[in-house]
């Protein structure tokens, strides 16, 4: 076993410990593979859910590799891109605010049908049936989706297939 396995090994079974990078007068291949347990090492701790840890892995293996500037450099970016991603989510956020707000404003205007009754708004009086059992839940969704409307005259939930019919025989208030 070689002094990279053995600091390998160190780390593992301790990883508050810092780990020590080769020797600068190590040669191509041993810093190679220097870097490739670092970044196995950091895998393995992002799998045990140890992201702090396996972020140091990450920094140690850049640092062989490039020294203090090229992990200065790196964290920039990363921090860059970090709050480019945050600015970009915040943005989409408030444009799928935005486009929210539209369907519900578009929703709650009222309709008006060939020039005919209004289609209601639902019953704000809560003279209805449905309301008056506790099913008011049942009238704003059929509402809602367009399938039905709340009759002005008696306060009843009608098809809106139905809609002639019911001003013409059902509704008791004509």
């Amino acid at each position: 076993m070689d002094g990279t396995d053995s600091d390998m090994i160190e780390v593992e079974s301790s990883p508050a410990q810092p780990v020590r990078p080769p020797p600068s007068s190590s040669s191509g291949p041993d810093q190679d593979e220097f870097v490739r347990n670092l970044l196995a090492m950091a895998r393995r701790l992002i799998g045990q859910n140890e992201p702090s840890q396996a972020l140091h892995a990450v920094v140690m293996a850049i640092r062989s590799r490039g020294g203090d500037e090229a992990v200065h450099q790196l964290l920039s970016r990363a921090r860059e891109l970090y709050t480019n991603k945050v600015q970009a989510s915040a943005a989409a956020d408030q444009l799928a605010s935005l486009f929210s707000e539209f369907a519900i404003a578009e929703v709650a205007t009222p309709k008006y049908d060939n020039g005919d009754q209004p289609i209601a708004e639902i019953d704000k009086s809560g003279t209805s049936i449905l309301s008056e059992t506790g099913r008011k839940q049942v009238m704003v969704d059929a509402f809602s989706d367009g399938s039905s409307f709340v009759c002005y005259q008696c306060g009843g939930l009608v098809s809106t297939l139905r809609k002639d019919e019911h001003y013409s025989f059902w509704c008791c208030k004509m």
